[in-house]
């Protein structure tokens, strides 16, 4: 692309005389005298305020990074993603090409001060057809046509200060005294601040004019910040002091009824006048011409807007005529919408929005920290903050319902966006400030210890191939609630294995677990021996207050497997790490809604395991395929005195920590084995829970023969070791007098 523009004839010269357009010619005088100077200065220097706080955050913005085409949309895609960027990009488009029909709306009008019976909305779609035509011959060939236009309105203003001083209208006194009338409405109580705020607020949206051709200036960094606050500092100034001369050179009457009562209070009258409020309307709707296009473009180049409209001439510079077109249909098909005031305070709204999501921009590329934002031009947070924020108050102030309306617009074309897959190759600063939000809880965390009331699972799921073991991750997700963390982690046991290998096991891992919809986050790892990697990679899983706290293996079927993932489990204990050995089928999670689940818990009471595995079952129950489950308590005494004392125990228990289950206590016969009435009394439950005990060094064989004879015939069995900080305190009740907590007898 070629950029030829500077900062006076790029930045300065658009942006001023789209400050000094038709509100200031048609309208301030009618403000003056319907409101008083009182509450017009106010309205004024609020204005000027949003828009100075907005030049400074994309100012900002603009000193850090290059800025390419389309403006405002540009940034803020860049820094808060594309949802973000669509959401306002749409907003900020039609606000430009809304611009042009106010632009030209007035032009319309002013000419009905020549031309009496002019047609006003023909004569409004002839505007904005030679605004286009001037578009369409190149934006530089256009603001070089308006130098001239902007010497017509430095001579309209010398005018109207000699005029105003060589004058002192005495019927004007009450309103220019800042002492008339009270409350929001003016002295005639027909127009109240905010509705006069509304009107007056386009005024000062020329702000962005320079911005929209970011993507035409030689050095967008050091023209924007200039050229742009050169031109609100200037037109702040006159915004300030024309007021002042209106009130001193007009009566009341005169500015709420005289659209042009400027040609009264002016030396040489209409003659000078016309000319400078006709050339700042035309350069004003120039202005907005050239910047809605270029902004369209950029939104289509994004994806965001059918690909037509990015069209590339032969040269390989963009060709803005499909834009161009689909802005002037726009346009003209807004005039429509009904007069000046009408369409003053739906681009009142637009701007306001856009406005606020650059100013916040500028707020969270600050807060990121990321050491990518270094500036030349900085300015605080706060101010940045404080300035979109303000935009969105001003928004409701203005018009409550049309505001509301506006913004669940936006935030309903956000949420459609975040369904779409965006592939960019930019970074924004949502991810620094998340880490920034990150850092600052785990500070927290660490300084309110755990406890047995605040501790929740965080899962670590080993998987050989995850596309046959989701329902592992699935079993993790339900156990975690959606408010635990879960990580998957595949280990590549090869010597062999190089690093793109590993990127690619991640990315499709990452595929799967989408793919499934769940939550996860995966990890591909390289080790020399089984045992070794799951014990390290627990180790090291996590970071300051969140880490793994509980490892979830799938039982295998192999003999091999089965006692390295029990010499595992000796040294995860030693780390507080439970572990949770599942065998699960396709049915734990494919099962049909109309019949009632059913979960059996085996209780033992000596490895003190029955605490975490009540947890586990409570936590299973919140997801909907689980959450009316039978959950029924087994456990086996010896006598009957034991059996009593255990059924009263596990009843208290129940009470206590609120869990619904069902109690029964059988009474172990003679010579029958345990295996043998675990197997015959679980066989009609889906989920079978039992504790797990760590085997002795060489004797992990053995004790893994015994789980699968316990396990024959069963469809999902969870072998759980409860290994956390809080061993027997998981699930707690009160002491005999209610006065304390005591941990359960486990």
């Amino acid at each position: 692309m070629t950029r030829r523009l500077g900062t006076f004839t790029g930045v300065f010269t658009p942006t001023i005389l789209t400050i000094l357009g038709v509100i200031m010619y048609l309208r301030f005088g009618w403000l003056v005298g319907e409101l008083g100077l009182g509450r017009v200065i106010p309205i004024v220097l609020l204005a000027n305020a949003i828009t100075l706080v907005t030049s400074l955050s994309f100012s900002a913005v603009a000193t850090n990074k290059p800025i390419g085409g389309g403006g405002a949309y540009f940034i803020i895609s860049r820094s808060l993603g594309m949802e973000a960027g669509g959401a306002i990009g749409v907003p900020l488009f039609l606000s430009q090409a809304l611009s042009v029909t106010l632009y030209a709306y007035g032009l319309a009008e002013s000419l009905r001060f020549v031309w009496p019976d002019l047609p006003l909305e023909q004569a409004t779609f002839g505007v904005i057809l030679a605004v286009g035509l001037l578009a369409w011959l190149g934006a530089e060939k256009a603001l070089r046509a308006q130098l001239p236009l902007l010497i017509l309105v430095a001579a309209s203003l010398a005018a109207l200060a000699v005029g105003a001083l060589l004058r002192n209208t005495p019927a004007a006194g009450a309103v220019a005294g800042f002492a008339a009338g009270g409350g929001t409405a003016g002295p005639s109580g027909a127009v109240t601040f905010w509705k006069g705020f509304a009107v007056f607020f386009p005024a000062v949206t020329g702000v962005m004019a320079g911005l929209g051709l970011s993507g035409d200036l030689r050095d967008p960094m050091r023209s924007l910040p200039r050229g742009t606050f050169a031109a609100v500092l200037a037109g702040m100034a006159v915004y300030l002091m024309v007021p002042w001369l209106l009130a001193r050179g007009a009566s009341t009457a005169a500015l709420r009824d005289d659209p042009l009562v400027w040609s009264q209070v002016a030396v040489g009258g209409a003659y000078l006048v016309l000319p400078g409020l006709w050339a700042a309307i035309f350069s004003s709707a120039v202005g907005s011409i050239l910047g809605a296009p270029r902004t369209l473009q950029a939104l289509a180049r994004d994806g965001l807007m059918p690909r037509f409209l990015d069209r590339r001439g032969k040269d390989g510079d963009p060709d803005l005529l499909p834009a161009l077109v689909v802005t002037l249909a726009l346009a003209l098909g807004a005039v429509l919408l009904g007069g000046l005031n009408t369409v003053a305070e739906v681009v009142s709204m637009f701007f306001l929005t856009v406005y606020g999501a650059v100013n916040v921009v500028a707020a969270f590329e600050a807060l990121s920290g990321d050491p990518s934002w270094r500036p030349r031009l900085r300015s605080p947070w706060l101010l940045n903050l404080a300035g979109g924020l303000a935009c969105l108050a001003v928004m409701v102030l203005i018009n409550p319902v049309a505001g509301l309306i506006a913004l669940a617009a936006e935030l309903a074309l956000y949420l459609g966006l975040t369904r779409r897959e965006f592939s960019t190759g930019w970074g924004d600063a949502r991810r620094g400030l998340y880490e920034n939000l990150i850092r600052w809880a785990l500070v927290q965390l660490d300084r309110h210890p755990m406890t047995p009331r605040s501790w929740r699972p965080h899962i670590l799921v080993f998987v050989s191939d995850l596309g046959k073991e989701m329902n592992l991750v699935r079993l993790a997700d339900w156990f975690c609630r959606h408010r635990g963390v879960v990580t998957v982690c595949k280990l590549l046991v090869d010597r062999s294995v190089d690093n793109p290998e590993l990127i690619a096991q991640h990315d499709g891992m990452r595929a799967h677990l989408e793919a499934a919809g769940l939550v996860a986050f995966p990890e591909a790892d390289l080790t020399y021996d089984l045992v070794e990697g799951i014990v390290n990679v627990a180790q090291a899983n996590g970071m300051g207050g969140i880490a793994s706290n509980t490892v979830l293996l799938g039982w295998p079927t192999e003999p091999g497997l089965q006692v390295e993932f029990l010499q595992a489990l000796r040294k995860l204990e030693l780390m507080n790490k439970s572990v949770i050995l599942a065998r699960v089928q396709d049915s734990l999670a494919a099962r049909t809604a109309y019949t009632e689940p059913r979960i059996m818990v085996w209780w033992g009471g000596l490895q003190r395991n029955g605490d975490l595995m009540l947890l586990l079952t409570y936590l299973m129950t919140g997801n909907p395929t689980w959450r009316h489950a039978r959950i029924r308590i087994m456990s086996l005494a010896s006598t009957e005195l034991m059996m009593r004392q255990t059924e009263r125990n596990l009843h208290r228990l129940l009470g206590a920590i609120r869990i619904r289950a069902e109690v029964e206590v059988l009474l172990r016969e003679p010579g029958v084995k345990v295996a043998d009435v675990i197997r015959e009394r679980s066989r009609e439950a889906e989920l079978v829970v039992m504790g797990l005990a760590t085997p002795e060094p060489g004797h992990e064989a053995e004790y893994a023969a015994r789980m699968e004879a316990l396990t024959e015939g069963l469809p999902n069995v969870l072998f759980v070791k409860n290994a956390t900080c809080f061993v027997g305190e998981l699930v707690s009740l009160p002491d005999e007098e209610g006065n304390r907590e005591a941990p359960a007898s486990m």
